[in-house]
C-alpha cells in the first residue's frame, strides 16, 4: 500500500489504504479541523520523534460497547477504599501532560508532545476532547482523555499515579457513555492494557460502518457531567 503525503488542504486518503502497520499518511498539521475530519473517518495522528507526523487507521480496532463493560467487583471495592473522587472536563490540559509523562500506546512511549496538547485543548474548548478525572484527598491521581465522535468516544491516553485510578477512570467513563447511549468507546490499537480492561478487536471494515453510522444518526449529547452515583467522594 503507497502512504500518502498530505498537504495543505483538509483531505485524506480512503482509511481502508492504509498499510499492514495502520500507516495511511504523512504530513499535515494539527489543525481542529484536520482532526475533526481525521478522527470522523476512523484515522488518528500518531507522531514519531524524528519523522514527519504520522497519521494511522490501523486494523483491528480495539472496542467496546459500553452497555456490555464487564463487571469488576475488586476495582468497585477498590474505587470505594481509596474514596476516590471522579469529574469530568476539569482538569483537561492537566490529565493531557500527566500523559504525556506516562508512555502508553503500544508502549512505544509518550507522543504527546507540545504541538498535540496544544491542539486537543484547542479541541476541548471547541468541544470536542474531554477528559475524566480521578482524585484523592484533592490531589490529581488518574486520568484519561479523549475525542468525541457521534456516539463513539475515542481515548488516547491515560495516567495513573496511584493503584487503579487510570483504570477506574476508565470503568466510571464507560459507565457514564453507556448511560448517555454511546454506541462505543474505541482504545484504536491493541494492547494488553486495554484487553485487560475488556476491550476487544474489531476489523476496521466493520468500525468504520459503526462509525459512519454513529456520525448519521444525529447522535448529540451536551452535558458533559457525571451522574452523582459515579462521582464518589
Amino acid at each position: 500500500m503507497p502512504v500518502y503525503r498530505l498537504s495543505d488542504s483538509i483531505a485524506f486518503p480512503p482509511p481502508r489504504e492504509a498499510d499492514e502497520s495502520g500507516l495511511l499518511a504523512v504530513g499535515g498539521d494539527l489543525r481542529p479541523e484536520r482532526l475533526i475530519l481525521a478522527y470522523s473517518s476512523g484515522i488518528f495522528p500518531w507522531p514519531h520523534e524524528g519523522y514527519p507526523l504520522l497519521w494511522f487507521s490501523p486494523d483491528p480496532r480495539m472496542v467496546l460497547e459500553p452497555k456490555r463493560l464487564p463487571e469488576r467487583k475488586r476495582l468497585e471495592r477498590s474505587i470505594r477504599s481509596r474514596r476516590f473522587r471522579f469529574t469530568l472536563d476539569q482538569a483537561f490540559r492537566q490529565v493531557m501532560e500527566q500523559c504525556a509523562v506516562t508512555p502508553s500506546r503500544a508502549e512505544e512511549g509518550t507522543w504527546i508532545n507540545g504541538p498535540m496538547v496544544e491542539a486537543y485543548c484547542t479541541l476541548h474548548r471547541l468541544g470536542h476532547a474531554h477528559s475524566i478525572e480521578c482524585r484523592q484527598d484533592d490531589r490529581l491521581v488518574g486520568g484519561l482523555y479523549g475525542i468525541v465522535v457521534g456516539s463513539i468516544f475515542i481515548g488516547e491516553s491515560m495516567f495513573s499515579d496511584v493503584t487503579d485510578a487510570s483504570k477506574a477512570c476508565f470503568y466510571r467513563l464507560v459507565q457514564q457513555l453507556a448511560r448517555w447511549g454511546f454506541t462505543l468507546m474505541d482504545g484504536q490499537v491493541e494492547t494488553d492494557h486495554l484487553a485487560f480492561l475488556g476491550m476487544k478487536p474489531l476489523d476496521r471494515d466493520h468500525y468504520l460502518d459503526m462509525l459512519h453510522q454513529s456520525l448519521d444518526s444525529g447522535f448529540q449529547h451536551q452535558d458533559w457531567v457525571l451522574d452523582p452515583d459515579l462521582a464518589g467522594g
